[in-house]
């Protein structure tokens, strides 16, 4: 996906009920923490500009701190019929999460590449991108593949939970496993070929796996297990393996 821009938004609809949710929570935030706020923006569908958001939707909402522990909470609350999770994080923090290569990554990436400013004098929102995406152009292969694994290893959980449920006629609780490695497999395709994704539901839906069924699931699981022992990072191993750091 193609970065996106963290200078301060000027393109806003005033018509959307998200925005006008943001821009209030800024401006407390600002007002209640002046000495603490170092950043304030968007992310995720608002972020991205091209979603209506049903009219009130979700505001996925950043707010940067000079120092851990600083300014307001962590929260999720619904404010005036648009939900609104805040992340609330010291800049340094969030500055190393920005760098690391997890398991998650797929899931993660975009928010540190694609944020709409409410507040950024500095321009950290720049350095959050410009870092994330040197990190990127440093990772060295297997750092990619020793993530997919994790990710495999909790999709071929999450698949073999699911085959087990469905066995029981437990279909509820099968569909919900089904779902977990449905995206596990999705995650892995991300890591796999360096794609980084919007939300859950767009990872399933890009690779094709959003409507998969148990086995097809299981099929893909199987191919990328394969691929994982071709790139020297098999799932496969002894007890040695297993501790060997």
């Amino acid at each position: 996906m193609e970065a996106g821009g963290a200078e301060l938004d000027t393109d806003r609809s005033l018509d959307d009920p998200r925005w006008r949710v943001a821009e209030r929570v800024s401006d407390a935030a600002l007002r209640r923490f002046p000495a603490d706020v170092l950043a304030v923006a968007v992310h995720g569908p608002l972020a991205h500009g091209d979603d209506d958001g049903g009219g009130n939707g979700e505001v996925g909402l950043l707010v940067v701190t000079y120092r851990p522990g600083g300014g307001p909470s962590p929260a999720t609350r619904r404010v005036d019929g648009v939900l609104v999770d805040l992340t609330v994080a010291g800049a340094d923090d969030y500055l190393r999460q920005a760098t690391a290569i997890t398991a998650l990554w797929p899931l993660t990436a975009d928010r540190y590449v694609t944020t709409r400013a409410l507040h950024d004098p500095t321009g950290w929102l720049r350095t959050l991108r410009d870092e994330h995406l040197a990190r990127l152009a440093r990772a060295r292969p297997a750092e990619f593949t020793t993530a997919a694994r994790q990710a495999w290893c909790r999709g071929s959980a999450a698949h073999a939970r699911a085959l087990r449920l469905a066995e029981w006629y437990e279909t509820d609780p099968a569909l919900l496993m089904l779902g977990e490695a449905r995206l596990a497999a999705a995650t892995v395709h991300g890591l796999l070929s360096r794609t980084y994704f919007r939300d859950p539901g767009d990872a399933v839906r890009r690779t094709g796996l959003a409507g998969a069924d148990m086995t097809e699931v299981g099929g893909v699981l199987a191919r990328q297990a394969e691929e994982l022992a071709a790139r020297g990072r098999p799932v496969d191993g002894t007890v040695d393996d297993l501790l060997t750091r």
